[in-house]
């Protein structure tokens, strides 16, 4: 019932994870697939080649999302390859796995996190924004530290929370003629989680999930599909909780 075929997507920190999981989604529903990769390259054409198997044109654009530069680049790279755009999902980001308290918190840590979640998806979204017609749709990921906060990792948590006011801002703004929504997972089983989820993280985890269960990245995906497809045409400015129960907030 979902089909993409004809649109164009763009989707950040494609190269592993949930980005990765998205962007060859997105492919199989139909859709031609721009990614970015910060330093990882390999895994990025890696995700490039197996869209393409499948039929699909694909394009990998690295560098830092925090630099407005790079992300000018990435707009004209995707406007030269594919003419516009019609989807966009801000998926980039960092998790700092050390647990700091906010009065040990050093500032370098504090700005590093803020321009790598919330200037870089400031800069792309704007883009994205610039490259869309009437019917593009816009996916901010988040997180449920955005919404309930996460003790130790305030940075972390505030970058996500501003993701999920940015998406009901944007929603009134680009109403009617461009959808706004975000997804907000809990924990899922990628390599930024592996080190909160190795030795015996993934039982302390799993007893918190009412489901019982970390999603691997697909899992995460699939929503992201659907805010995408024409199944949610009448949807903007949600947030479509993806974390097993584990947050249970309307």
């Amino acid at each position: 019932m979902i089909s993409l075929a004809g649109r164009t997507a763009l989707v950040t920190g494609g190269s592993r994870g949930i980005g990765r999981a998205t962007a060859l989604l997105l492919a199989r529903a139909g859709a031609d697939v721009a990614l970015t990769y910060h330093t990882r390259s390999a895994e990025a054409e890696a995700v490039v080649a197996e869209i393409r198997a499948a039929g699909r044109r694909a394009l990998a654009v690295g560098g830092d999302l925090a630099e407005p530069a790079v992300v000018a680049a990435m707009a004209d790279a995707v406007r030269r390859e594919f003419g516009r755009l019609d989807c966009f999902v801000a998926n980039a980001g960092v998790w700092p796995s050390e647990e700091v308290p906010l009065g040990q918190l050093p500032p370098s840590r504090w700005r590093a996190t803020m321009a790598a979640n919330l200037d870089a998806v400031f800069l792309t979204t704007r883009a994205a924004l610039g490259l869309m017609g009437a019917g593009g749709r816009v996916v901010l990921v988040a997180s449920t530290a955005g919404q309930r906060g996460e003790a130790y990792h305030g940075d972390y948590a505030a970058t996500k929370g501003a993701l999920i006011a940015l998406t009901k801002s944007l929603a009134v703004e680009y109403a009617p003629g461009i959808l706004v929504n975000c997804v907000a997972p809990g924990w899922v089983d990628t390599d930024m989680s592996l080190p909160a989820l190795e030795g015996g993280g993934a039982e302390r985890v799993r007893a918190t999930i009412p489901l019982g269960r970390i999603p691997p990245p697909e899992d995460i995906a699939g929503p992201i599909l659907f805010l995408c497809s024409d199944l949610a045409r009448h949807v903007t400015g949600e947030i479509l909780n993806v974390n097993g129960g584990s947050v249970l907030c309307g």
